[in-house]
């Protein structure tokens, strides 16, 4: 279960920068007791980061992701995604890879199974 919060305001959380995935900050809103399968954040992708090396993604729980700022390549599908696109990703969904030129912020919302 995710903790517990009244409305306050998510730009006195600080970003900060997401151990597992380089050029990537977090500004994590809320999560349970295991963040990486349960958590809402806003995630700030860098300019340029390009995630080509990681290959397809997959993961053994839900996400969902709304864009609110800049742009995002899928490499897979040729496609870019722009603020207002949304994605719904069950576990074990394949996506990406990914590549941004102008940095992107997304909210992103972990689920588990």
């Amino acid at each position: 279960m995710k903790d517990e919060r009244e409305f306050y305001d998510a730009a006195e959380v600080a970003w900060r920068e997401d151990a597992g995935a380089p050029g990537v900050g977090e500004r994590r809103l809320s999560a349970g007791a295991d963040p990486a399968v349960e958590q809402t954040r806003l995630a700030r992708w860098a300019p340029g980061l390009d995630t080509s090396a990681a290959g397809v993604i997959r993961h053994g729980y839900y996400e969902e992701v709304y864009l609110l700022e800049g742009e995002l390549e899928d490499l897979t599908l040729g496609r870019t995604f722009t603020a207002g696109y949304y994605a719904s990703r069950p576990p074990g969904m394949p996506h990406g890879p990914y590549r941004t030129r102008t940095g992107c912020v997304m909210l992103e919302i972990r689920t588990p199974r």
